[in-house]
């Protein structure tokens, strides 16, 4: 009879690398590889992750470290990567999380920039550019290193919609409604083809060892989101209620840990139940 030993979930000292490092959920990926016994890269763009890492230091005291990089551009990337491996090891796994992710407006706020109507091309493609084209060089420069070691992991940070498309009511406020600031459409197309991406890294590298998945999380909670707009959203969730920050890590290790190790090309969907009701 076959037992389920806790420790297929320890992260043995394997070095990741997560981009979006600094960001809300970002930051509890990293800490859910740090709570796991893992070591962490940050890849930002936004400077404040060299400051960030502070607070990482005190709390776990592990190997952890930051390095400012705009994952659009190949050789900030390659010099990155090059660097982790210098100053901690061989890289063992990817988080793909960055991502142009617009907060909905608040109350008071009216723009039309994000209707399809008026979406620009400029916004288009560097919303792509973070989301997408950021994980495949990402991918194709930690994943070529991975695949010489003949190891490792790539966990790409979807949403529940890259299953469905998003519920515009709920962003648009009453009497507002050719005014209002919706969800726009290159984040479910980038969020769709982030799934394309990973079955295609699933097959092109099992030869060599590396696993491809997404998580698709639903939406998180915080303490500044609009009332009227959390209401409208739970009442698309079974479950009745947002996901709290925590509540990814879980997965987030089970994924990126032996505990997964026969599942690949697949996507993880945790979101209350939102996309099957």
């Amino acid at each position: 009879m076959m037992t389920m030993h806790t420790d297929v979930f320890d992260l043995r000292k394997r070095i990741y690398i997560v981009t979006g490092g600094a960001g809300y959920l970002g930051m509890k990926h990293v800490e859910a590889i740090l709570e796991a016994n893992g070591r962490v890269a940050l890849f930002d763009i936004d400077p404040t992750v060299l400051e960030k890492i502070n607070g990482l230091h005190s709390k776990y005291e592990k190997d952890v470290k930051a390095y400012v990089v705009d994952i659009t551009d190949e050789k900030q990337v390659t010099d990155a990567v090059e660097s982790v491996m210098k100053e901690l090891g061989p890289i063992y796994g990817l988080i793909n999380n960055a991502a142009n992710n617009p907060k909905m407006r608040e109350t008071n706020q009216k723009t039309t920039g994000s209707r399809l109507e008026t979406f620009s091309r400029e916004t288009w493609e560097n919303d792509l550019a973070v989301g997408i084209t950021g994980a495949f060089i990402m991918s194709k420069i930690a994943g070529r290193e991975m695949a010489k070691n003949r190891e490792g992991v790539i966990l790409n940070i979807a949403s529940d919609l890259s299953v469905i498309a998003p519920d515009q009511r709920i962003y648009r406020k009453e009497g507002e409604e050719k005014a209002s600031q919706l969800k726009p459409v290159t984040y479910s197309v980038t969020k769709h083809a982030l799934i394309g991406l990973t079955k295609y890294l699933a097959t092109y590298w099992a030869e060599e060892g590396i696993r491809s998945n997404a998580l698709s999380p639903g939406g998180v909670y915080n303490p500044n989101i609009d009332p009227d707009f959390m209401k409208k959203l739970t009442n698309l969730i079974p479950m009745a209620r947002m996901a709290e920050p925590d509540e990814y890590k879980g997965a987030v290790i089970f994924l990126l840990s032996d505990a997964s190790k026969y599942m690949t090309g697949n996507n993880l969907i945790i979101d209350g139940g939102r996309s099957v009701w």
